[in-house]
């Protein structure tokens, strides 16, 4: 037989040849796999994934006190950069009787301005900030807290974030920061509202002089009555620093439900898939697991400004009532309008509904760039904190 053909038939009737590993090697390669494949890189640059970091727990202490010093700070940036508008607009929707020919124009914004540096310097456009550092800290900061907190209970899962909710939620936040800081934020409004020229109120006198006031007795008035009158004014002492607090509660429903959903809502279009290249950074690879994708900074504020130009604009009437109520006992007898009053003193004696608007429009030119760099703050320093 040739050869080739007894080579083949051997092949054809030799035994199949099985190769046998040592089962304790086989146990060393698959150990050796699942480790390797639970072992981060060496190196950021290798081609593995690096594995994610764990959601932060939002109810935690740790993640309580990071965003509240967040919001905290961003709330101080945001309103030292609108500090001298802020002056001028308290000016003009308070009616102060030494402005009220400025308001109305860009133009008469400059004049007070001017008149303001005239009188006092530069340091009379920031009349009042340190009062409002004072209450923005805690409020920006409870403010953010309480939106997280509420946000967690109210949105618990994706399936549920509506718009509505979303709403429900800044609402809330607001209503809950502006409850525990409204005090300051009035003696911030008092000490905006003087214009004496050479000396001016100090912290702890505007605060004694919001505590006294009282409406005076009608005149002529017996001694019983007047007696009567100054025994019960310190027993209402304190109230008299929440002047104001119901329109402002009416008034910080839409602002901070409209500021948030809009800002929410803002995002989520920038970072619609078609618009992500341009609009979004890139997220590293161990990001927390569900943090939304990063804003460049152009984005992030603008829909910051977005969410201040709507929130404004929605909320703005019942602000102008507010500011007026808060230096009723400046500019008055001390008697302490309700709402339906203020609203109506504006329609009579403000040209109707064009009071209610009064400084509209450096409101926008205030309020834009504060929210835009409040949200942009607030989530730079959100980054910078891990959380």
């Amino acid at each position: 037989m040739p050869t080739a053909l007894m080579s083949h038939a051997s092949l054809q009737g030799a035994p199949s040849t099985k190769i046998h590993r040592d089962p304790i090697d086989a146990t060393k390669t698959r150990y050796e796999v699942v480790k390797k494949s639970r072992d981060p890189p060496v190196c950021p640059t290798d081609d593995e994934q690096v594995p994610q970091s764990p959601a932060k727990n939002k109810r935690s202490v740790d993640y309580v006190w990071r965003s509240g010093v967040a919001g905290g700070l961003a709330g101080c940036a945001a309103k030292t950069i609108v500090a001298p508008l802020d002056r001028v607009k308290i000016l003009f929707q308070s009616h102060n009787p030494h402005f009220v020919k400025y308001t109305g124009s860009w133009r008469g914004v400059s004049q007070a301005m001017k008149v303001i540096y005239g009188q006092d310097g530069a340091l009379g456009l920031f009349r009042g900030h340190s009062a409002t550092l004072l209450r923005i800290f805690p409020y920006a900061g409870i403010k953010f807290i309480a939106y997280e907190q509420i946000r967690a209970v109210v949105i618990p899962s994706k399936d549920k974030e509506t718009p509505f909710r979303r709403l429900i939620s800044g609402s809330l936040a607001g209503v809950t920061s502006v409850f525990f800081t409204y005090p300051l934020e009035v003696i911030r409004v008092r000490l905006a509202f003087e214009t004496k020229k050479g000396s001016h109120s100090s912290f702890t006198s505007i605060c004694k002089q919001i505590y006294d006031e009282h409406p005076k007795p009608p005149v002529p008035a017996s001694g019983v009555v007047a007696e009567t009158v100054n025994a019960t004014a310190t027993k209402f002492g304190i109230t008299n620093f929440y002047r104001g607090f119901s329109p402002t509660l009416l008034g910080m429903l839409p602002y901070a439900g409209m500021s948030f959903l809009t800002h929410d809502t803002a995002g989520d279009i920038l970072r619609h898939p078609k618009l992500a290249k341009w609009t979004t950074i890139p997220q590293p690879e161990n990001a927390p697991d569900g943090k939304k994708i990063q804003l460049r900074s152009w984005a992030e504020l603008l829909a910051g400004g977005v969410a201040g130009l709507v929130s404004q604009t929605v909320s703005y009437p019942l602000e102008v009532i507010r500011r007026r109520m808060q230096v009723g006992g400046a500019v008055g007898d001390g008697h302490r309008l309700r709402i339906a009053e203020t609203a109506a003193l504006i329609m009579r004696g403000e040209h109707g509904l064009r009071g209610f608007f009064v400084g509209l429009t450096i409101g926008y030119a205030k309020v834009v760039p504060m929210v835009a760099a409040s949200f942009y703050t607030y989530e730079r320093l959100k980054t910078a904190f891990g959380i």
